[in-house]
């Protein structure tokens, strides 16, 4: 249900681009000039980057939809819904009349957000990565222990085998 949003808006703004190119010049214009610096060949005018970004909601709008690659496409739809928050919905300065609708539409993003990065976050019931990674270290800790331990032991028996040895004729 929570991708169902992204591909709606996706698919409107990639039938119709311009309508956000004017929104989007306010983050487009800073974003621009870093995407040219990184790779020449890439895309950084406004329309093309709303482009990008509304296949990509739609994308991974899809994936969420259908419970497939949840934890990614939640995290791509978690990036781009920030700058389209504050691109878009900027209620601290527009005009008292409309401040009340883009403060609304700002906060509805931010409860998006929240739910796209427990979304992020979700390792469905399995351990997530920290701790299967901290319970693989506890356990190579103990094994190695372990494996002192047993060392010691063996040292210990075979210094006894040998000093008992010396103690034989012959």
């Amino acid at each position: 249900m929570l991708g169902a949003i992204f591909v709606v808006s996706g698919v409107r703004v990639l039938a119709d681009p311009d309508s956000k190119v004017a929104a989007a010049k306010k983050v487009t214009d800073k974003a621009g000039p870093l995407i040219e610096r990184i790779d020449p060949r890439l895309p950084s005018d406004a329309r093309n980057l709303i482009r990008i970004k509304a296949g990509a909601d739609v994308a991974a709008g899809l994936l969420l939809a259908t419970g497939r690659l949840t934890r990614p496409s939640a995290a791509v739809l978690a990036a781009g819904l920030v700058p389209t928050t504050f691109a878009g919905h900027p209620f601290w300065a527009v005009p008292k009349e409309e401040r009340q609708q883009h403060q609304t539409h700002f906060l509805k993003n931010l409860g998006l957000l929240g739910g796209l990065l427990l979304a992020a976050a979700d390792t469905e019931g399995k351990p997530g990565l920290k701790y299967r990674t901290s319970h693989a270290l506890e356990r190579s800790q103990k094994s190695a222990r372990r494996a002192v331990r047993t060392a010691r032991r063996e040292a210990k028996i075979a210094a006894a085998s040998a000093v008992a040895a010396r103690k034989l004729p012959g």
